[in-house]
């Protein structure tokens, strides 16, 4: 008989994550530490359930430019590699405690601006790999190195990932708001990437629509949409597809759904108005994720026990965003094998006898 598919049980089933920010999933009490040890002065709460409440709050706004303006915090007290090295093994530790088992983790280097690139993202590889060894069970962290879209620092930050990708960085992403920053902006950065065969994701279909995610795959050359969400912007009712949503559709262009995320963002009203549901029922290749644990107050398992109560998922529901997942993580082929034969199938498989 299957077990229920509750809290408690999702919590247990091996779980897959592509799109997580570092610098959105700190700890409050890691907050206040590094702060006072850092001289900080502002942050708006002095105790950690207030300091937590106000981070899900502010971001509670309906808005993402509200929901960003609280990364000024995060990234303040993060302004040293062993600040960063701690945030980062704290979150292999609390990835692995929510049952994740293979996790793909992005920062934007260039927001450390106390410290040399180089320095934050090997700062963040140790971290990871700290964490990743002190985990009571196990979990697998790639890094993947944002460049932000506002600013012209693509081409140092593709560079750094091809120069660590033996170490630990899996691909390249472009973050930062989609309107007036198009994704293929500074071409020589992409033709890095081109040449070096590195994988890439873009942040598309956020807060912009249809074009935003035309311009990740055509310009950029996305191999998956962070968030992607507004494809269902050519999904009508009657299951019709328009022609990015089917080229989408098609080719199987992994979606990086963050369901909390963009409820506060405003980009829908509830979650039973989210179309994560409507997409995975149509085919799209839909994966749950959680954007940023701290400002949003989730974890893996609050998301895919959510959306699976909300949309009456069953195991085979969960068990195909997860293999869906892993299917897209920026993974080498025989690791991504292993997983899905020795830890993945048999965990669901318990689950769902």
């Amino acid at each position: 008989m299957p077990a229920p598919l509750n809290a408690e049980n999702v919590r247990r089933a091996p779980k897959v994550l592509l799109h997580d920010h570092l610098d959105g999933g700190l700890r409050p009490r890691t907050v206040l530490e590094l702060a006072d040890e850092l001289g900080y002065r502002d942050l708006p709460a002095g105790d950690v359930e207030s300091l937590g409440r106000w981070f899900r709050e502010a971001a509670d706004s309906g808005s993402l430019e509200s929901y960003l303006e609280t990364f000024a915090h995060t990234v303040a007290v993060m302004q040293t590699p062993e600040a960063v090295q701690r945030v980062a093994r704290e979150c292999a530790l609390d990835l692995a405690a929510d049952g994740v088992v293979h996790a793909e983790v992005r920062m934007a280097p260039e927001l450390l601006t106390a410290m040399p690139m180089e320095a934050a993202v090997e700062a963040m590889l140790d971290g990871y790999a700290q964490g990743a060894r002190e985990a009571g069970s196990p979990i697998r962290v790639g890094t993947l190195l944002c460049a932000m879209r506002q600013a012209d620092r693509w081409e140092e930050v593709a560079g750094l990932v091809v120069r660590y990708r033996d170490a630990g960085v899996v691909g390249f992403d472009l973050a930062g708001p989609e309107d007036g920053f198009p994704p293929d902006r500074i071409p020589a950065a992409l033709a890095l990437l081109d040449r070096e065969g590195a994988h890439r994701t873009v942040h598309a279909g956020e807060a912009a629509g249809i074009e935003s995610i035309r311009a990740a795959l055509d310009g950029a050359r996305a191999e998956r949409l962070g968030h992607g969400v507004r494809i269902a912007d050519e999904l009508a009712a009657d299951g019709s597809l328009g022609p990015v949503a089917q080229r989408v559709l098609d080719e199987q262009v992994t979606l990086e759904v963050a369901p909390s995320s963009n409820v506060q963002t405003g980009a829908y009203r509830s979650l039973a108005d989210h179309p994560v549901d409507r997409l995975h029922r149509a085919g799209f290749a839909v994966t749950i994720n959680t954007d940023n644990r701290l400002m949003s107050g989730v974890s893996v398992t609050s998301e895919v026990t959510d959306v699976a109560t909300t949309f009456g998922w069953t195991w085979d529901d969960v068990r195909t965003v997860t293999e869906r997942a892993l299917a897209a993580a920026f993974l080498p082929d025989d690791e991504r094998r292993r997983l899905l034969d020795d830890v993945v199938r048999p965990g669901y498989a318990a689950l769902a006898d």
